[in-house]
């Protein structure tokens, strides 16, 4: 694995030619110090002279080096170990040989190496020790600067504003949460306000998260035990008797269901099986137990052999010959957790629930007392963070989607104590849970665009996606390798404990740090999948939008296949219209709030429940995540209805999808309104849904509509006028005098009514 030498495992390649800064480091590596460069692939520069350092910027302190250099032969074997005992697969190569990989796997420069001058090695090595003693004072400023240069999307507020019930949207780095999207909600209550982070864990994420928990009857202990087993005899494994007899039942047996004759082709596998059967049986050195097996597969050949001469009905299925053993197996076992694993946080295992607010109809404000809660169809946990800080999770694992809510799987709530000003500590809390905890960056927002958009577009399967997508993987392991090597020393002197956190900082660090070049990486893909020459040529184009709308109340970010042919869309759905119907229910309550909310947006907003249609079924297909709308013809709006005469206002977004017919927005794959067949995301099908005064398609979009800014419907068609003069005032008092660019007076109208 390396020569030994000391440079080779001190990083001095370089690679800063990247599309974006790198952002910041996700966490506070407390115990292992990450100065600048430390596991950087833009890592410590070569050469013997100390660079300049820019008025203002942290100067190190000088550092006494050992007299002895470190043993790197021993430390390259630890570095595999410790790598293996982490779930990683040690790379044969050192520090050097990872960082090159790295650049030629993105055909990004080699820097460190000014031009007519070798690096000299043995000061980078020196450069890159100094870096790492350094104290975390440089490393906080370090941390301020790459903020200045590469500030996040939606910095993170003070304080959410007391009482909005849709709360303050942020964006959370990395691939944790759904759509990178969390909620900062502050509720009204008598202690002052109660502050909640709100989000949606991916289900990758998930394992993380649970081993940063420890939970009542889930620690598992290896037990020995007798146990009764059946399996083959080995001489039915070494001969395959039971594959080649089971080729010929199979083969014929599609014939007789399907009322064809037998092919040679069956015939062929019969006699193979029937030659190995019988070389078997006529063998005189065979066992009983031996000679009992190939009697039971000749008597199912025998059948098949009369299937082949004289046709009938389908053969009754074939088991394979098994004999029962007792043998010692090793079994995970449930054992009680006792106190809580060092390192990990107490969770209670409870019914699910649900935040029980309640909206003030008058004030519009959202309050909640700080316990009050809906019951739920599942399981959550409830996680004890330490100074009156806690969390509840609603886990993939433990809510089956056969039998429980789909909608709240993944759900996370993280709970400040009570009082304002809580933001920023609810966001670094997710590092508890192993989670990204810092805002979101620009690099880091055009690569959840980038992913957004495969979905949307079904480009998961174009050609060079699949690669693409494993060569960004392979960055992301390979810098987790260069960060252990730089670290190396300091991580040896910590316990097994304190190895598991640092690791899975690590895992974190190394994510950000790499992203640039997997944005490039997958971004040309993305790019030849779609049409485009190069990465270049895409991001150059008119529809390629990198940052999400911010304006509403929730955060989206849009597809550029749409974005850049928005005329396109329009002329596809001429003469129709998406619409969003609220029956006989209150218009002008559903406008005081600015939004069309789904289910579980409206239930953490303390909107009741039983306004929707289906929320029971909505919940259990996953629909409750999102609002539904319908294509409609455009003259079949009634009154209390929402209307979209331009769909390309919405289908700019990426997170909608659809079906022509009704099925609960299903996408629980357990569910029998689940049909995968019949979901489309395309906006081109979805304009040709069909239309009529009762039939039933729907498109979903993912947490809910800005009702008053960039996606304002185009008409609201009330029930009366009284209704449209209540509204108006509403309006009025509000200072709204236009939606979607129109004077509020000619989007407001009664049914029939053109205007």
């Amino acid at each position: 694995m390396g020569t030994g030498s000391k440079s080779s495992h001190q990083s001095y390649a370089v690679s800063p030619t990247t599309p974006a800064e790198s952002p910041a480091a996700p966490v506070d590596l407390a115990g292992a110090p990450t100065g600048a460069g430390d596991g950087d692939l833009a890592g410590a520069a070569a050469g013997g002279a100390p660079a300049e350092v820019p008025e203002g910027q942290q100067t190190l302190p000088e550092q006494p080096f050992p007299a002895e250099p470190p043993d790197y032969e021993a430390l390259e074997a630890a570095v595999d170990e410790f790598l293996k005992e982490f779930g990683e697969e040690p790379q044969d190569t050192d520090a050097e040989a990872a960082s090159a990989e790295l650049q030629e796997a993105v055909a990004l420069p080699e820097e460190g190496v000014v031009e007519g001058e070798q690096a000299d090695h043995e000061d980078a090595a020196a450069g890159a020790e100094a870096v790492l003693l350094a104290d975390e004072v440089e490393e906080a400023e370090e941390a301020a600067n790459e903020e200045e240069t590469d500030p996040p999307l939606t910095p993170v507020p003070v304080a959410p504003p007391a009482g909005e019930p849709t709360g303050a949207p942020i964006l959370v780095g990395g691939d944790d949460f759904i759509n990178s999207e969390a909620t900062l909600v502050a509720y009204d209550s008598p202690d002052g306000p109660r502050e909640v982070l709100l989000t949606h864990v991916s289900e990758d994420a998930e394992e993380r998260l649970l081993d940063a928990l420890s939970i009542p009857g889930t620690h598992m202990e290896d037990v020995e035990v007798e146990q009764e087993v059946k399996e083959r005899l080995a001489l039915d494994k070494d001969k395959q008797l039971a594959e080649l007899t089971k080729s010929a039942v199979s083969s014929v047996q599609h014939k007789l269901k399907n009322g064809i004759p037998i092919s040679e082709a069956s015939i062929a596998k019969h006699q193979a099986a029937v030659d190995a059967v019988s070389a078997v049986l006529n063998d005189p050195g065979i066992s009983d137990a031996e000679k009992d097996m190939a009697q039971h597969y000749k008597d199912q050949l025998d059948l098949v052999q009369d299937k082949i001469d004289n046709g009938g009905p389908p053969m009754p299925w074939m088991d394979s010959y098994e004999v029962t053993t007792t043998k010692t197996v090793t079994k995970q076992v449930q054992v009680p957790n006792g106190e809580p694993e060092p390192g990990t946080l107490e969770a209670k295992v409870r019914n699910a629930s649900r935040i029980k607010a309640t909206l003030d109809p008058e004030t519009g404000q959202a309050s909640w007392d700080g316990t009050a809660r809906s019951h739920a169809k599942g399981t959550e946990y409830e996680i004890d963070m330490g100074d009156g800080w806690k969390a509840v999770y609603r886990p993939y694992k433990e809510n089956d989607p056969a039998s429980t809510e789909y909608s709240l799987r993944g759900q996370l709530e993280v709970h400040a104590p009570a009082g304002a000003g809580h933001s920023k500590e609810l966001v670094e809390r997710l590092e508890q849970l192993h989670l990204m905890n810092k805002p979101m960056t620009a690099a880091e927002g055009e690569w959840t665009y980038l992913t957004n958009n495969i979905q949307a577009q079904g480009l998961g399967k174009a050609t060079g996606m699949k690669a693409a997508m494993e060569t960004a993987q392979g960055l992301q392991d390979l810098q987790v390798q260069e960060i252990v090597h730089q670290r190396m020393e300091s991580l040896m002197g910590l316990d097994s404990d304190a190895l598991q956190t640092q690791m899975k900082r690590i895992h974190l660090e190394a994510a950000q740090k790499v992203l640039p070049m997997k944005v490039e990486v997958v971004r040309d893909a993305v790019a030849k999948a779609s049409g485009f020459a190069s990465g270049a040529e895409l991001a150059a184009s008119p529809g390629y939008e990198p940052t999400p709308s911010t304006a509403g109340k929730w955060l989206s970010w849009s597809r550029f296949d749409v974005t850049g042919k928005q005329e396109e869309i329009k002329s596809a759905f001429e003469g129709r219209s998406l619409t969003h119907s609220i029956g006989s229910g209150d218009l002008a309550a559903v406008l005081s709030t600015g939004v069309l909310a789904s289910t579980e947006k409206r239930a953490v907003m303390g909107i009741g429940s039983g306004i929707g249609m289906s929320e029971h079924d909505d919940k259990m297909t996953g629909g409750a995540n999102s609002v539904f709308l319908r294509v409609r013809s455009s003259d079949q709006a009634m009154g209390g209805t929402l209307v979209w005469d331009d769909p390309s206002v919405l289908m700019r977004r990426s997170d909608y999808y659809g079906y022509d017919g009704d099925h609960y927005g299903a996408i629980n794959p357990d569910h029998e309104y689940y049909k995968k067949s019949k979901i489309t995301r395309d906006p081109m099908k979805i304009a040709q849904f069909t239309t009529s005064t009762w039939g039933k398609n729907e498109v979903m979009f993912r947490n809910g509509i800005d009702l008053l800014g960039a996606e304002a419907p185009s008409r609201i068609v009330c029930h009366t006028s009284g209704e449209r003069k209540k509204i108006l005032a509403s309006f009025e008092a509000r200072g709204i005098t236009e939606l979607g660019g129109k004077p509020v007076e000619d989007v407001l109208c009664l049914s029939g009514d053109d205007s």
